[in-house]
């Protein structure tokens, strides 16, 4: 037999031998596959949902209650800011000065915490909020119909506040209609057991009669529990229905008035979108938000009887953003 008929044999020979060197992956590789390992395990193991765009998206069941979500870390830097200022404790031991806020940077781990937290105020314009729920739930219940005419009345109440349409709306739904909204056990924004909450109990001009709080006898009024409780139930599209609660927020994003919290958030936080309600009367000044965007996901309120609330509004806002958004 001659030596090139053999080497087919040869070859066959050595290829079925175990091989003396080991191929290596490369680390890109190795990094790929656990990583791809990892989601395929973890995947089921917590809520997947969209931070980026309002409502939320999350089952009921895993939204807490605001009562749930007071935080001992937040409630000491929200005192350490009102600290800061002489003036600032002393309205708020007098009850003129009230403030609420909650940390939804995790949305489903979010964090309250609050100066006068139950103290019910007059708060000129910023209960016009209940009058856009109490709108909503009405319409959503067929009291009356959502023409065109209506919805430009509800963005100009909220984004203007401009009180001849918030006339109109209130007489659409009738003060009693607003006051059952917002003691509906659903919403409970007016708690007669906590100090009370949200009111409007009188049209913003005219005279269509007054139906004044249980507990004060207040027209229009808030606390800033309740308050902070709205924003929170709007964003996990609590308030009436998801579709409902996400055409509320429409109303509220990109407020016209560029004063007091919104002078500040057009500066640092330029596209962040906000969501607001302000008021203003001779000395009480009030203003809330929800702000949203990757590094700021946050509720803040604030109700302050004083000739210089626009400036210490502004100034609260200032501080409240920076502990909010600080890293350390």
């Amino acid at each position: 037999m001659s030596f090139l008929s053999l080497l087919p044999l040869a070859f066959t020979y050595l290829f079925s031998l175990t091989p003396w060197w080991q191929p290596t992956e490369s680390p890109e590789i190795n990094s790929t596959v656990a990583l791809h390992d990892t989601l395929a395990t973890n995947k089921h193991e917590g809520p997947v949902y969209d931070l980026n765009s309002l409502p939320l998206v999350v089952p009921a069941a895993d939204v807490k209650s605001l009562d749930e979500l007071k935080n001992q870390d937040l409630q000491a830097k929200l005192e350490d800011i009102l600290q800061s200022n002489k003036h600032w404790v002393e309205l708020s031991k007098n009850k003129n000065l009230s403030i609420g806020i909650v940390d939804m940077l995790d949305p489903l781990n979010a964090r309250f915490a609050a100066i006068n937290p139950n103290n019910m105020v007059y708060a000129a314009s910023l209960p016009k909020i209940a009058v856009l729920l109490a709108s909503q739930d009405a319409i959503e219940n067929g009291k009356f119909i959502e023409t065109p005419e209506v919805k430009a009345d509800m963005r100009l109440m909220i984004a203007k506040s401009n009180n001849a349409a918030a006339t109109r709306m209130i007489n659409r739904v009738g003060l009693e209609g607003i006051s059952k909204t917002l003691q509906d056990p659903r919403y409970n924004l007016y708690d007669l057991e906590n100090g009370g909450g949200l009111w409007v109990g009188k049209a913003y001009g005219g005279s269509n009669g007054r139906n004044g709080d249980p507990i004060k006898n207040l027209s229009h009024a808030a606390s800033v529990s309740e308050v902070c409780k709205y924003y929170y139930m709007l964003a996990f599209g609590q308030l009436v229905s998801y579709e409902r609660s996400k055409e509320m927020l429409s109303f509220l994003v990109d407020p016209e008035l560029h004063h007091k919290f919104v002078a500040v958030l057009d500066r640092v936080a330029p596209n962040a979108k906000v969501y607001r309600k302000s008021g203003t009367w001779e000395t009480w000044h009030t203003d809330s938000a929800l702000v949203w965007d990757k590094d700021r996901r946050y509720i803040v309120v604030a109700l302050a009887e004083d000739a210089q609330g626009e400036t210490m509004l502004r100034e609260l806002m200032l501080k409240i953003d920076a502990a909010l958004t600080s890293k350390g």
